[in-house]
């Protein structure tokens, strides 16, 4: 596991940048954490990341929606899904874009063995820890090169 603590919404965004910009067509970063922890906020940091020009916000009462840049962003929020519902997740899992999901936890089943989890502990009104979890190769790649430049632990 890797980590890093942030102290405010414009640490977490350039930690997400920089990850953002080693992301990989077909690849899932998966989020959780409480409410108000920062999924939304790290989503848009992945965006910038990925050259994204449009506004991002919570796709919470549509599930997903779609950016366009340098690779598309499939932005889905799936707290009202649960594990015995498959809307079809599969075409996006296995697309050519990245896709981003907060509350992954509630399709646990659901998602592909490799991936990228980030769980977002809140430690204060503006700190938190970020967690991340590699599975897989590809994934741990990027962990290891985000370490190396110093952007988490």
């Amino acid at each position: 596991m890797y980590s890093v603590k942030v102290n405010n919404e414009e640490e977490t965004l350039i930690v997400a940048y920089h990850l953002g910009k080693k992301l990989f067509p077909g690849c899932l970063i998966t989020l959780d954490g409480d409410l108000g922890a920062g999924k939304t906020t790290f989503t848009k940091g992945i965006a910038k990341g990925l050259e994204i020009k449009q506004i991002v916000n919570s796709p919470t009462f549509t599930i997903i929606k779609e950016y366009e840049g340098k690779l598309p962003l499939y932005h889905m929020d799936v707290y009202r899904i649960n594990d015995d519902e498959d809307l079809g997740f599969d075409e996006y899992f296995y697309g050519n874009g990245v896709t981003v999901i907060e509350w992954a936890n509630n399709i646990r089943s659901l998602l592909p063995h490799e991936r990228l989890s980030l769980n977002i502990v809140i430690l204060s009104d503006n700190a938190r820890h970020l967690k991340f979890t590699p599975f897989g190769k590809k994934y741990g790649q990027i962990c290891e090169d985000l370490k190396h430049e110093k952007i988490i632990d």
